[in-house]
């Protein structure tokens, strides 16, 4: 079902009809904070909880709608802010470099947005916006376009990377997105290369060492000296000589990383936010981190084990080492 964001006036209906915020969030079997964030147009909603809305503010769906002339300029002024906020947070992210990827083999093949989203069985707006990088996709919507493509899930998965990492898409992901393209959502920054995607995908293949013991406190020790196996990783990711693997034995950042899995770590590669990295603690210990932003501009990074959260500066993200492949056993 297709998703909405869009600045509206669900609080003022909401407020003049005399109904509580709970009771929409009853109605829409979400949290308050859930809902708050879809009356300040943060969240995205879907058709049906839409029609939801319609009918428990007794108001036409159109009236929920604010338009640039509405009556409520602060809803639209924070609504602006939230998405420029968005765009800033995610400037280097997957979702931007695959819409740029995608973008770039269509127009090789000489194919319209209407022709792959029919192949992809998706809108013309969905398709659409994944190719502005205002939208994630499963698994699924990943093999469709793909199909659309005429390629194979990896092949294309390959390809985005091949043509991340040879410069071809840095144009296509500078351009203003006033111009309509390339926009980019909030939310978890994807990696170049799926992280679902097997070692045995690809015939083109580099041999990459894999270091990793696990340490009580939930910290990684890696001693270089002591390799404990290798892993056949794309032969696109030898752009850096000194990869390496680190095998996971715990759930370092919840769902983000399986728990038996392979992370490939590029030193060569700064982390961005959005980003998961390894953050070194000492000469041979290492820590697994997601790098996000904060509201004052600066910078945190947050792991599971130990579970913590707590500000770094641009030094300290200098000297992190990007994931960028994740491989399951």
């Amino acid at each position: 079902m297709e998703e909405i964001i869009f600045p509206n006036q669900i609080r003022m209906f909401r407020r003049v009809r005399g109904k509580p915020m709970k009771s929409l969030a009853n109605v829409l079997n979400l949290s308050l904070s859930a809902v708050s964030k879809i009356e300040k147009g943060y969240r995205r909603i879907d058709e049906e909880q839409l029609e939801k809305i319609s009918e428990f503010l007794n108001c036409p769906k159109e009236a929920i709608f604010v338009s640039e002339k509405s009556s409520q300029p602060e809803v639209i002024k924070a609504w602006k802010h939230e998405q420029e906020r968005r765009s800033k947070i995610n400037a280097g992210s997957g979702l931007k470099t695959m819409g740029a990827a995608l973008r770039y083999l269509r127009g090789q093949k000489g194919l319209t947005l209407q022709e792959v989203a029919k192949g992809a069985k998706m809108t013309l707006s969905v398709y659409h916006r994944i190719e502005m990088g205002q939208r994630e996709v499963d698994e699924k919507t990943f093999k469709d376009i793909a199909h659309a493509l005429g390629y194979s899930d990896v092949d294309l998965q390959l390809k985005i990377y091949e043509l991340d990492m040879s410069g071809a898409l840095d144009e296509l992901k500078q351009t203003d997105g006033k111009s309509g393209i390339f926009t980019s959502k909030g939310g978890y920054n994807d990696l170049p290369v799926s992280r679902f995607m097997m070692r045995d995908a690809d015939s083109r293949e580099i041999n990459v060492p894999i270091y990793g013991f696990p340490e009580k406190d939930g910290t990684i020790l890696i001693e270089k000296e002591r390799p404990i196996g290798s892993a056949l990783c794309p032969s696109t990711l030898a752009f850096d000589p000194d990869i390496y693997g680190i095998r996971l034995k715990a759930p370092v950042l919840g769902s983000l990383i399986p728990i038996d899995s392979v992370v490939i770590v590029s030193p060569k590669s700064e982390p961005q936010v959005g980003d998961l990295a390894v953050m070194p603690l000492s000469e041979n210990k290492v820590q697994i981190v997601s790098l996000q932003s904060t509201q004052d501009n600066g910078f945190e990074v947050s792991s599971l084990l130990p579970e913590e959260r707590h500000a770094v500066t641009k030094d300290d993200i200098h000297k992190m080492h990007k994931i960028v492949l994740i491989i399951l056993s």
